[in-house]
């Protein structure tokens, strides 16, 4: 098991990592479209995050104003709503907060808990503050501390939005561990300074033979276990 020395936080990103997006977007589309067939409804998915996506990147180069998520989820289900034939305002508005219902994946409760024994452990999403209080809770996500990139109106990779994370840690960014399932979050993370742990995850954005990542682990036990151990032995 890799070794893991001179962390004294750690962060992780929310979206993938800890929690299976397309799942529940799955899960909401279906309750708000009964009659879809899977491939339908995997399409409609699709059409979701494609916008989350394209939206997000137009804020990043500045060719639309910061609008935070709960505002991008609105637009989305709008648009899946339009393609599904949905006119009921009922089930649009609800469609709109599927963001807040994510399921966490099945070792993430009990790895962010054993962790927060020993480490303080922080969120950090591009989620916006209101879906991200929502979502920790329907997902049983324990915190000493979750940040919204909505705090600097940013999205991630920008610089600012990892910031966040080393100003609310109190320590130098390479004491702070930055725990990701997605590769071009990771690199915004290591160009900010911070260490970086890649989990590996069945919807996340895999390392290239370029990326040089501090560790990689298959699952979140293998990433505890590591922590867990060095904490003791520096102890």
């Amino acid at each position: 098991m890799a070794e893991i020395r001179g962390i004294e936080a750690v962060v992780f990103d929310v979206l993938g990592t800890l929690v299976d997006e397309p799942r529940g977007l799955r899960a909401a589309i279906r309750e708000a479209t009964p009659a879809s067939d899977d491939a339908v409804v995997d399409e409609l998915v699709t059409s979701w995050q494609q916008h989350g996506e394209r939206q997000q990147q137009r804020i990043r180069q500045g060719a639309r104003p910061y609008a935070n998520t709960d505002i991008l989820d609105s637009e989305a289900a709008r648009r899946v709503a339009d393609l599904a034939g949905i006119a009921d305002p009922a089930v649009i508005a609800r469609l709109a907060t599927a963001s807040r219902r994510l399921p966490p994946w099945d070792d993430s409760v009990d790895a962010l808990g054993r962790l927060a024994r020993r480490f303080p452990v922080l969120g950090l999403s591009s989620a916006g503050r209101t879906a991200l209080l929502h979502l920790s809770a329907h997902a049983g996500l324990r915190w000493h501390h979750v940040l919204s990139a909505e705090d600097v109106e940013a999205y991630k990779p920008a610089p600012e939005v990892y910031r966040l994370a080393v100003d609310a840690a109190g320590c130098p960014p390479e004491r702070v561990l930055m725990v990701a399932a997605h590769a071009w979050d990771l690199r915004g993370a290591q160009a900010a300074g911070l260490r970086t742990a890649y989990v590996q995850r069945p919807v996340g954005d895999p390392p290239t033979g370029a990326d040089t990542f501090d560790w990689r682990f298959r699952e979140l036990g293998q990433l505890v276990g590591a922590l867990t151990e060095s904490h003791v032995a520096s102890g």
